[in-house]
């Protein structure tokens, strides 16, 4: 069975023969290995492009401000994951992996794909980032809906791994429209919203991140990447010291049955 269109056999990416792999355009060995760093070679295969060293700086600062943040659900899920099997490492990760959905880790790509609109927005219709960040958080509170980028349970009186992204993307010149537009958004989003919504990390990287010049269809891949990482480092723990058994049977005694009892005849 035929499904798509055939006609597209081809990838730009890589390709390798008896003596060489080329990678973007670049002989493997011979140019990158050794020649390159791990997160030039991440904007590299990606965008097809080496990275500025400007470019470099902000993606490594992203990747690094994401890859840990404690005992997330993606991390408990992959260490439960490799107790239940010792041996399945990449089980594990990829159990971690699919524990980064909308709400926890992967919100970056919701995030990036909201103030692309309103920067679009912006352009398209002359309007000031003020008024168009004004507007978006009024629809927004009146569909009852989450405001991408702002708030954090834990770091409710200000996300520090934000700041300090902005911080270094003052630092290296890449502040363009969606970081001002995240901006505009954290000033008025208290007010509107009547809480605290502090710019959060996963508003920060997509705003810096867009701003550099990456693609917005891989904002995904950027938390993914990190958190690999340190899914990792906690998954060797896990094997040298589990607690993952530990994490479910506290799950096992914090949840409480609500459902039918059992009939006491048996039937």
């Amino acid at each position: 069975m035929r499904i798509g269109k055939q006609d597209q056999a081809l990838t730009a990416i890589a390709a390798s023969d008896a003596v060489s792999v080329t990678v973007r355009g670049n002989d493997l060995c011979r140019d990158l290995i050794g020649g390159i760093n791990f997160t030039d070679y991440f904007w590299l295969l990606v965008t097809g492009d080496r990275p500025s060293a400007a470019q470099g700086r902000v993606t490594d600062a992203c990747l690094v401000a994401i890859a840990e943040h404690g005992l997330v659900p993606s991390v408990q899920a992959a260490r439960m994951t490799l107790a239940a099997g010792p041996d399945a490492w990449q089980g594990a990760i990829a159990a971690g992996i699919l524990g980064m959905g909308s709400v926890v880790a992967g919100s970056s790509e919701t995030a990036g794909r909201y103030l692309g609109e309103l920067v679009d927005r912006v352009r398209e219709s002359g309007q000031d980032v003020d008024t168009v960040a004004r507007e978006s958080l009024d629809e927004l509170k009146s569909r009852r809906q989450k405001v991408p980028g702002l708030g954090h349970p834990q770091h409710s009186s200000g996300d520090p791994r934000a700041d300090r992204l902005l911080a270094v993307a003052s630092d290296e010149g890449v502040e363009g429209e969606h970081i001002a537009m995240l901006k505009a958004i954290g000033r008025h989003a208290p007010g509107i919203m009547n809480r605290p919504l502090p710019i959060n990390v996963s508003g920060a990287i997509p705003a810096l991140m867009l701003d550099a010049g990456f693609p917005g269809g891989a904002m995904k891949g950027v938390p993914i990447l990190a958190r690999t990482a340190g899914l990792v480092a906690h998954l060797l723990e896990e094997s040298q010291r589990s607690i993952g058994f530990i994490m479910s049977h506290h799950a096992d005694q914090a949840i409480s049955y609500d459902g039918l009892p059992a009939r006491k005849d048996g039937r």
